[in-house]
């Protein structure tokens, strides 16, 4: 197909070649008015162009997923489904990736729900899911059974569009869904994940043949479309030409480009993209695009007027989703990576951590107190990905190699491995691009439970089947099939979910509360007035004076400064009476203003988490376990009493979803455990004792 922009020669060539496409679409039918004649009036009534690019927006999908860590909440993608409607995308992406994990973890919700809820709003909208092949939305691969089940379960959800990918782009992770994905008769979109081990498309791997054999492979196997899914923002402008034509020339099936803006290059990769004839791409509404999120749909329909390719989008209809996006993105903007001041990171080029993992994997780092140490992990996670035969860093090789990484920084190289470095050592997450380290394999393999010769067999047919056990685990509490699924897929926070569901637990856990989930809007507005006070030097830090034990003689009153009440206790004393303010309502400068307290630090929070255990008395020649990261306690393998000797796993320990079996450092007997499965654990937090 003829390109809409000119790659090479001089410019009068070029306008000449513009000219005389302008002319043939005005004999056919007046199509292609140029740009300059578009007045105001006439862009909201152009023709559509000869062949306009698809768009299928990501905005309630990978959107917040890179820029706000998954926070967004059902409720705000209802207020803005209606006029999403209106915007004629091609489909939407609503669905997959985090958005399961998230939804049950930090914001209390059934993520089942999400895709029910839209499709009653949107029910002529192509709603797209991305499912990581044989990891479905969770971390490892599945059975068979499990896929199947889900795949049927999301189909009957309201998914049309199943963008299914592995993470170590072996197809045979592809084979399960695909025939689910059949036999629910909806369209499997066969993605491959682009990743480079050199600054452009080249090298050993990844080229142009590699990825073009892989796409005919995935073709092959029934794929409906394919996907370049560029997921760290790798890929250049010429390269995205050149790989595009080439697929173009070889498939039957339409192309697709979904890359991120974090290099910067993917504006431009996009136009080179269409230029060689790309069928759709990726784009978000520009309050959640650009970052690490994607390209905003704004300016690419205002390039696109006058051109065969024209989108034939309303800017005006995008931007009043703009606006409403507005109004309720203060709720997730502590989220949003504010640690540079650059909104592109050129780094991304060597370190090449996706979007959707550089949120978190920032998150992680501050909570461990670790932040000045980015550029460690940083340097850390190439060698690590180096180690591990340069996958590309997708989710999950993107947690394992970050996850390891930073281990690898805080506690020694391979001092600490994850179980899931030991599972991809042994194969379990398909083969390899390049051959893993030897020296890394068999010291991940050792001891590993399964053996310590690799597999290359495809690693589902070493997986027993799980649903009919999942079944039988939740057969008190599970009421259908989805909640089942919930529990397969994440057993610890699943079931929490399901116990705070069905009413079994009362208690709302800390993650499903800020700073974990995201605020109000009356929580922001209240923040933002405490931010104001401080700007204008009135607010006041509060004088640590230890109070005096209420007497007999105490009474309260309550007191009324203009609009704000406070509720005071009076106490005489032989003396003038002396006040303390107590529960302010609202905060605000008064005549004679009561102080006013900031919010807690976030390493006090973590000692509120946790405060025996933080505490905990180790006697002389005792072992204390502690937590290397914030994390979570997802079992305890012994009890109070047991013995166990030294390397004998007592804890398994979820830090950045990655599992690690926490050892006893001696001999000796389980004295304490101070954390119960589902626990959240901050740093240095003692989880258990050992005494000799």
């Amino acid at each position: 197909m003829a390109g809409i922009w000119t790659s090479a020669g001089d410019e009068t060539a070029g306008l000449v070649a513009s000219q005389k496409r302008l002319a043939k679409g005005k004999e056919e039918g007046g199509h292609m008015i140029p740009a300059s004649e578009l007045t105001t009036e006439k862009v909201k009534t152009r023709p559509k162009g000869k062949n306009p690019v698809k768009i299928c927006d990501i905005t309630l999908r990978d959107g917040h997923q890179s820029l706000f860590a998954t926070r967004m909440r059902t409720e705000d993608m209802e207020f803005v489904a209606d006029e999403f409607g209106k915007c004629g995308f091609d489909s939407m992406e609503v669905w997959g990736g985090a958005t399961f994990d998230v939804p049950h973890r930090f914001l209390g919700e059934d993520p089942w729900e999400r895709p029910r809820v839209l499709k009653k709003l949107l029910p002529k909208t192509k709603f797209m899911m991305l499912l990581r092949g044989q990891n479905l939305v969770g971390y490892r691969n599945y059975p068979d059974d499990l896929v199947r089940a889900f795949v049927h379960e999301a189909a009957e959800a309201g998914i049309d569009i199943f963008r299914v990918f592995d993470a170590v782009n072996d197809e045979r992770n592809h084979e399960t869904a695909y025939k689910a994905i059949k036999e629910t008769g909806m369209h499997i979109q066969g993605a491959i994940c682009y990743s480079l081990t050199q600054p452009r498309l080249g090298g050993p791997v990844y080229n142009v043949d590699f990825f073009v054999n892989k796409a005919l492979v995935l073709q092959d196997m029934g794929a409906d479309s394919i996907c370049i899914k560029d997921q760290a923002g790798l890929i250049s402008p010429y390269d995205a030409y050149d790989l595009v034509k080439a697929l173009k020339k070889r498939l039957k099936v339409p192309v697709q480009l979904h890359t991120h803006y974090t290099s910067g290059q993917a504006s431009m990769a996009h136009l080179k993209a269409i230029e060689a004839g790309v069928d759709v791409v990726d784009t978000s509404l520009a309050p959640f695009a650009h970052r690490t999120s994607h390209p905003a749909i704004e300016p690419l329909v205002v390039t696109l007027y006058g051109t065969e390719r024209d989108t034939g989008l309303d800017v005006e209809q995008l931007v009043k989703c703009d606006r409403m996006l507005e109004q309720i993105a203060p709720k997730y903007r502590d989220f949003l990576d504010t640690s540079r001041l650059a909104v592109i990171d050129p780094e991304v080029l060597s370190h090449q951590i996706p979007g959707g993992m550089t949120s978190n994997f920032i998150a992680q780092l501050k909570a461990a107190d670790a932040l000045d140490r980015l550029q460690e992990c940083h340097e850390e996670t190439m060698r690590v990905r180096q180690d591990l035969g340069s996958p590309p860093l997708v989710t999950p090789t993107s947690q394992i190699v970050g996850v390891q990484a930073v281990q690898n920084v805080l506690a020694g190289r391979y001092k600490m491995i994850t179980k899931e470095v030991k599972d991809y050592c042994w194969g379990l997450y398909g083969k390899s691009p390049l051959s893993i380290d030897r020296k890394v394999q068999k010291t991940a393999l050792k001891g590993y439970e399964r053996g310590e010769k690799p597999i290359t067999v495809r690693a589902a047919d070493m997986l027993e089947p799980e649903l009919d056990k999942a079944k039988d685990d939740t057969k008190d509490i599970a009421k259908n099939l989805a909640d089942t699924l919930i529990y397969a897929l994440y057993p610890t926070t699943g079931m929490r979910f399901l116990r705070l569901k069905y009413g079994l637990d009362q208690e709302i856990p800390d993650d499903w509360k800020p700073p974990k989930a995201p605020k109000t809007m009356e929580e922001v507005r209240k923040e933002d007035k405490l931010i104001d006070l401080a700007k204008a030097g009135k607010l006041v830090e509060k004088r640590e004076v230890e109070a005096p034990p209420k007497g007999a003689g105490t009474r309260t009153f309550n007191v009324f400064v203009g609009d704000d009440y406070y509720q005071v206790d009076v106490e005489p004393i032989g003396g003038s009476p002396a006040a303390s303010v107590a529960n302010p309502s609202v905060t605000a400068a008064a005549p004679a203003p009561p102080t006013l307290l900031a919010a807690p630090t976030p390493s006090e929070e973590r000692a509120k988490s946790a405060p025996a255990a933080a505490a905990a008395e180790v006697a002389a020649g005792e072992a204390a376990i502690v937590a290397p990261m914030p994390g979570m306690i997802i079992r305890c393998e012994v009890n109070v009493g047991d013995p166990v000797k030294a390397g004998d796993v007592v804890i398994v320990f979820e830090a950045m979803k990655m599992q690690n079996n926490i050892p006893s450092p001696i001999d000796g007997t389980v004295k304490a455990l101070h954390f119960v499965p589902g626990a959240s654990v901050p740093k240095d937090a003692v989880m258990a004792i050992i005494s000799p």
